[in-house]
């Protein structure tokens, strides 16, 4: 017997349902979220940016409530950083905290290429920094392409030095070098994980030697630019974080420019979605949260990183201001949120449509994913989203006329992923992931649909308000 789709499970292309107004409001949102990926490469850029855009709509740092010691009312606005690198925004409404909050959360962390602590070297004649990859790349997509780095240098006096190299019209760029077609027959009999070793992503910097130098001339050439140009010593990238991406701008794609296409989309696509979707947040009936996390690539470790207290002890901070604080207090408020932990998903290539489920997989252009479940396989390290919780959001998505579908990311026995979901989950919130679809996930540029950021926002902006 032939198991056929029924018509009521098939879903429409947002694009056919927009009007002239929705088309320039979507519009206005795709051009300021690619400013947001052109400006915003690195975890540290990205916080600082949030920040930046919260203090322009009224939102006071938490060490500011605190030390201002006057109780929470609603329609404040707080935000809190973790190390630079995460941050939580909190908009208080009129229920009690310890009725819950509505949490939007996402990560603003993306694979790339890090510079080592010991970078430096010359081999003849040409100089590089030794690199160490940070999470889930396919190795040989880095190669030939131009790249930037971005990052801080901090000197043993504590002074922060802002490093961004190759974005600029004027700037030099860096590249990792290839090994050429007429001597790689070697090389293309290897399996695609090891046609490029680790060892081997190393960054080609310069090549011109220092007169007067006999020994690894051209890294003393490099280390006098560093010197004269940013007053850095080559101990000093001990104490660096220097992070190598795609040099370049976000661009429209398609002859119809429907797409987005750029660097760090997973997962800036539903943090910038998330952060639009919180500032335009005025009177909310629940507290409303927008968390924007770092380290989700590996594993969500760290002090920047899900799995820490930072989130927890913002929350009891906020807790302590309401009046009152009881660790039960901020056990219910925990316990009694709701939370979409918005992350990307994979969208159906029709190009490797042997990976996908087609009647459970998400396609571009048909609003945003919602996914009961990630995981891999046999749904393993996933959060298994209540049923009961996914009928409140279709009546939410529903009133608020979002275009939305359901997947899983491929089929159950080729792979899979997770999100931050499984964290929050541990205390007892509801929580599903929710996210936009992604082409080249996790590739030097990755490509999304201008609809479905469009929905993603409107599906944010719809949660907060009705959750």
């Amino acid at each position: 017997m032939e198991w056929r789709i029924t018509n009521i499970m098939e879903r429409k292309n947002a694009w056919k349902d927009y009007s002239e107004a929705d088309l320039k409001e979507l519009e206005a949102l795709c051009s300021s979220y690619q400013d947001f990926l052109s400006d915003c490469k690195t975890e540290r850029e990205c916080t600082s940016e949030v920040i930046k855009l919260a203090k322009e709509k009224g939102y006071i740092s938490i060490e500011d409530a605190i030390a201002a010691g006057k109780p929470l009312k609603t329609g404040d606005k707080i935000y809190a950083s973790c190390m630079s690198k995460s941050v939580i925004l909190f908009n208080i409404g009129k229920k009690p905290l310890e009725e819950g909050l509505n949490i939007l959360g996402a990560h603003i962390d993306s694979p790339r290429i890090d510079i080592k602590q010991n970078p430096l070297y010359e081999e003849s004649g040409l100089a590089y920094f030794d690199t160490h990859y940070y999470g889930g790349i396919k190795k040989y997509q880095w190669v030939t392409i131009p790249l930037a780095i971005h990052g801080v240098v901090v000197k043993k006096d504590g002074s922060k030095i802002e490093i961004c190299i190759g974005e600029n019209e004027n700037d030099p760029v860096f590249c990792i070098t290839d090994l050429l077609i007429h001597l790689a027959g070697e090389q293309m009999d290897k399996k695609a994980a090891k046609v490029i070793e680790g060892e081997k992503l190393d960054l080609l910097i310069g090549s011109i030697p220092l007169n007067d130098e006999e020994k690894d001339a051209v890294k003393e050439n490099i280390i006098k630019i560093l010197k004269n140009s940013y007053g850095i010593e080559e101990e000093d990238f001990m104490s660096a974080e220097l992070e190598i991406v795609p040099a370049g701008r976000a661009r429209e794609l398609g002859l119809d420019r429907s797409m987005v296409i750029s660097y760090g989309q997973d997962d800036r696509v539903c943090a910038y979605t998330s952060l639009a979707a919180m500032l335009e947040m005025e009177n909310v009936d629940k507290t409303s949260c927008c968390l924007l996390v770092d380290k989700e690539e590996i594993g969500s470790v760290g002090a920047t990183g899900m799995q820490s207290r930072f989130f927890e002890n913002a929350v009891a901070e906020l807790v302590n201001l309401e009046g009152s604080y009881s660790e039960l207090k901020l056990k219910r408020c925990l316990k009694n949120s709701r939370m979409l932990s918005s992350d990307v998903n994979a969208a159906y290539d029709p190009l490797f449509a042997d990976a996908f489920e087609k009647k459970n997989s998400s396609y571009c252009g048909k609003g945003v994913v919602f996914s009961k479940f990630t995981g891999s396989r046999g749904k393993s390290g996933s959060n298994d989203a209540n049923a009961e919780y996914l009928a409140v959001l279709r009546s939410i998505m529903d009133d608020n006329n979002v275009n939305y579908q359901m997947a899983e990311l491929g089929k159950v026995d080729v792979g899979g992923g997770g999100t931050i979901a499984y964290i929050l989950s541990l205390y007892g919130m509801e929580v599903i992931d929710c996210g936009v679809a992604v082409l080249n996930m996790h590739a030097p540029w990755e490509i999304t649909s201008k609809a479905d950021i469009y929905e993603t926002k409107k599906c944010y902006v719809a949660f907060l308000k009705d959750a």
